[in-house]
């Protein structure tokens, strides 16, 4: 039996689509529901669905005005504010294609993003990085001026059309332009049951900042295309705050990394969150240890998923369909999943890679401007994700690893080629090799070893990659070597290193 789960096609998307219309034009809320409350330890800033929507579509407006057009690129330099997953929606309500960044990146990293894009604008908060572009700059106070402006008409069109960009690391080093289209929206329907178990009357609580598509997907999108409550902690709060504000604003759903719960259960022993039903989990592998403990301090379950920015989350448990506590879960209800071998599926129980069908609604359209790069993905109708992992004969996933040299870092995935090319610059490397490695049960740090004529302190290597790199790339060890270990061809071998770290 082939390792393959094929439940049918998922439900085609309506035509003629808007993406940003699905997720607040369907009138799933009344105008006066909270849509979304930034929530501190001693306050909390409320947006009705009416106030949204005026927001959204004012914006929409003002970007038309300015003389932008439908598929113009709109860069996104906004920081953790509800400024972010406006300014998103109002673009895509306007036809035109947000690419959200983070506010970590370093001006150097941004102006490479630039030079790719040639972007139509760059709307900019203040305080994040941004370096000087030959392109308009519209500030977020100027945005903000436009929420009171005539609605826009929703652009509807081919549900195939670009939507929004969006940057990953690739394995060359060079991160990726991922482009994706007005269906990634209708896709995700298949999170709401196959993941979340998310209905209208649910106040989901996402750990994350708003400009971590995690946090705008499965934080913010999703509980609005259902007529739920989002709620986001305000810029500050620690993690150890996060319980209090589970209680105090009634979560019934609480999405996070692995990291956060960690973090969390180092402050607490026990938790009382009598309205929480479960929690939500993606980014990394959850370990187990820490679902036990979340499990022994609240009484609730963790289900988490797995996914990538060519696709988000397309694998996952729920409450239900729960897996074995080393699955990651079962394919969603509509996906079409795979374990490959080199040219065709693996039997059942065996190893391969984590493939899904080119016809899911929620795939990339491809990497903009590498079409040699988005070919080298798909074996045949399949899309191969890089990751490993073998299904059971009750199409439970269970995840091996990385196919490939790719490290995870506090649920971002970072290519090693990107991190030594910055520790490379240094007048005082002559080579350097990167890797991920567990220092804990389920904590993994980015670690680069070096070698050079010259000793080099930790703390002036760490401000050398401080500059050239956003801060989740930057190892936290460095550790300088004779040599870096090399196969027959004289070509660094990774693997290796994990062997020769001294903590």
């Amino acid at each position: 039996m082939e390792a393959i789960f094929d439940m049918g096609p998922a439900e085609p998307c309506p035509a003629p689509f808007n993406l940003a219309e699905h997720v607040l034009g369907h009138g799933h809320a009344p105008e006066d529901k909270i849509a979304l409350a930034v929530v501190g330890p001693s306050r909390a800033e409320r947006w009705s669905y009416a106030r949204l929507m005026a927001a959204v579509r004012g914006v929409g407006t003002g970007l038309l005005e300015q003389g932008f057009a439908p598929g113009d690129i709109v860069l996104m330099r906004i920081g953790n504010q509800p400024e972010f997953p406006i300014a998103y929606l109002g673009a895509i309500a306007a036809g035109l294609v947000p690419v959200p960044t983070s506010p970590q990146l370093t001006e150097s990293e941004v102006a490479a993003m630039i030079a790719d894009l040639a972007p139509a604008t760059i709307l900019h908060a203040p305080d994040v990085p941004c370096p000087d572009a030959a392109c308009s700059v519209i500030d977020t106070q100027t945005m903000r001026g436009w929420y009171a402006l005539p609605p826009v008409d929703w652009h509807r069109g081919d549900p195939n059309r670009l939507a929004y960009i969006v940057y990953t690391s690739g394995t060359s080093g060079t991160p990726r332009a991922v482009a994706h289209a007005h269906r990634a929206i209708w896709a995700r329907r298949m999170m709401v049951t196959g993941w979340y178990g998310l209905g209208p009357d649910d106040r989901l609580l996402h750990a994350g900042a708003f400009n971590w598509t995690f946090t705008l997907g499965t934080g913010l999108l999703d509980p609005w295309s259902v007529g739920a409550t989002a709620l986001i902690p305000a810029a500050g709060v620690e993690h150890a705050q996060i319980p209090l504000l589970l209680r105090r604003h009634e979560a019934s759903l609480f999405a996070a990394a692995p990291g956060v719960y960690r973090s969390i259960l180092k402050h607490h022993d026990k938790l009382d969150l009598p309205r929480l039903r479960h929690g939500l989990a993606a980014g990394e592998k959850l370990a187990g240890p820490i679902r036990e403990a979340w499990r022994h301090a609240t009484g609730t379950e963790v289900y988490e998923a797995f996914g990538m920015s060519e696709c988000s989350t397309f694998i996952s448990s729920a409450p239900d369909s729960p897996a074995d506590p080393d699955a990651l879960g079962r394919p969603q209800p509509g996906r079409r999943v795979a374990i490959l071998g080199e040219n065709r599926p693996v039997s059942i129980g065996d190893e391969g890679e984590i493939a899904i069908h080119r016809s899911d609604p929620g795939l990339m359209l491809g990497y903009r401007g590498a079409e040699q790069e988005t070919a080298a993905r798909f074996r045949g109708d399949w899309f191969v994700t890089g990751d490993k992992g073998r299904m059971d004969a009750e199409f439970q996933v269970f995840y091996l690893g990385r196919a490939d040299d790719m490290m995870n870092a506090g649920g971002y995935r970072v290519s090693p080629i990107e991190v030594e090319a910055a520790l490379l610059a240094h007048p005082g490397i002559d080579e350097a090799g990167v890797t991920d490695v567990e220092i804990k049960p389920g904590v993994s740090i980015i670690a680069a070893f070096w070698a050079g004529p010259e000793a080099l302190s930790d703390t002036d290597l760490a401000a050398w990659c401080e500059t050239r790199l956003a801060r989740y790339k930057q190892p936290r060890h460095f550790q300088r070597l004779e040599a870096l270990p090399k196969n027959a061809n004289g070509k660094l071998v990774r693997k290796e290193l994990k062997a020769q770290i001294s903590l």
